[in-house]
């Protein structure tokens, strides 16, 4: 924002290289720094960051009292933060929005983001948090179409509970240690964090846009069904022209229709057949010749089988049921 300091290292907000960043961050975390305070003392860590890293990685452990399980509202012009709860229950505020969290799970606290939250006292996980230089980073080598880290959105882990966890305690290991390519294997367990958080979030957007895109081709099959079911086009031909396989066709149908696609189709052609049996006196020749049956046969052997009854027993019963009328 204009006229607003970088609130976690007091940078002004002026555009700088990594470089140029990189100095300032390593500058800034040989010295305390109290504006870090709200983020990180109340989980029980001290104000000075121990290693001039553009990432901070930090456990979270029982505590002695609340203190140690609450932060107040707070907002990171520069920060991107990651919660990996493991164990217990943690409450958010993020943006005058409260959410739940259920481990484990991963919850994202993007950059600007007013967020504070409240953790069970049996909480068991880490915070990780992510400086821009190494946010713009991983953004380049993601593409901006997995741009998760702007998303203040929460993430089950589900099977990969396991996984994540094994990555969150690597990550922690390294930071606290002073093993000889450190800096290269965080980076890189922070990478395999980011697609794993990334992957969930594409799937969810193609899980919210999928009904949408099954709508779509579910109405255009219609459309080519009632165009087409004098033609007896073939399934396969209609999948083609929808540009989809005829597996997905069926599948969308069946969600949607209730039916695969072929069994739409002939319910289509018994439609007309009973418009044409009731308000018609057409023959059966005539009727299965328009409705582009080869063989009468082959209409008589479908109208049986779809609705119970040959097509002049249909219309003998429609007549016995007018002439009851009368």
């Amino acid at each position: 924002m204009a006229g607003e300091h970088c609130c976690f290292l007091n940078i002004p907000p002026t555009r700088v290289t990594l470089a140029r960043f990189a100095e300032v961050w390593i500058d800034a975390m040989n010295k305390p720094v109290p504006l870090l305070t709200p983020a990180f003392t109340p989980l029980g860590e001290s104000q000075e960051w121990p290693t001039p890293d553009l990432l901070h990685c930090q456990a979270i452990t029982a505590g002695s009292g609340e203190p140690h399980w609450q932060t107040k509202p707070q907002r990171y012009a520069d920060l991107c933060q990651l919660l990996f709860l493991s164990e217990g229950q943690a409450q958010f505020e993020i943006d005058d929005q409260s959410t739940p969290l259920n481990a484990p799970a991963i919850q994202v606290l993007p950059a600007m983001s007013v967020h504070g939250f409240r953790l069970s006292e049996d909480a068991r996980g880490f915070v990780v948090t992510l400086a821009a230089p190494l946010l713009a980073q991983l953004q380049g080598q993601l593409g901006s179409a997995l741009n998760a880290q702007a998303l203040a959105e929460s993430y089950l882990a589900g099977d990969d509970a396991t996984y994540l966890h094994s990555l969150f305690s690597a990550l922690q290991r390294e930071y606290v240690g002073h093993q000889p390519a450190r800096e290269m294997l965080m980076h890189a367990l922070v990478s395999a964090i980011m697609v794993w958080v990334s992957r969930q979030a594409l799937q969810r957007r193609s899980a919210c846009q999928r009904p949408q895109r099954a709508r779509v081709y579910f109405n255009g099959f219609i459309q080519w069904v009632e165009e087409t079911y004098r033609q007896h086009v073939k399934v396969e031909d209609l999948a083609h022209r929808l540009g989809i396989s005829v597996s997905h066709l069926n599948g969308i149908c069946r969600e949607l229709g209730g039916q695969p696609a072929l069994q739409i189709m002939h319910e289509r052609q018994l439609l007309e057949a009973k418009r044409l049996l009731t308000y018609t006196g057409m023959t059966i020749y005539e009727m299965s010749e328009m409705l582009g049956f080869s063989d009468p046969t082959n209409f008589t052997r479908l109208f049986r089988r779809r609705v119970g009854i040959s097509p002049k027993a249909f219309r003998d019963r429609l007549k016995a049921e007018q002439d009851g009328e009368v």
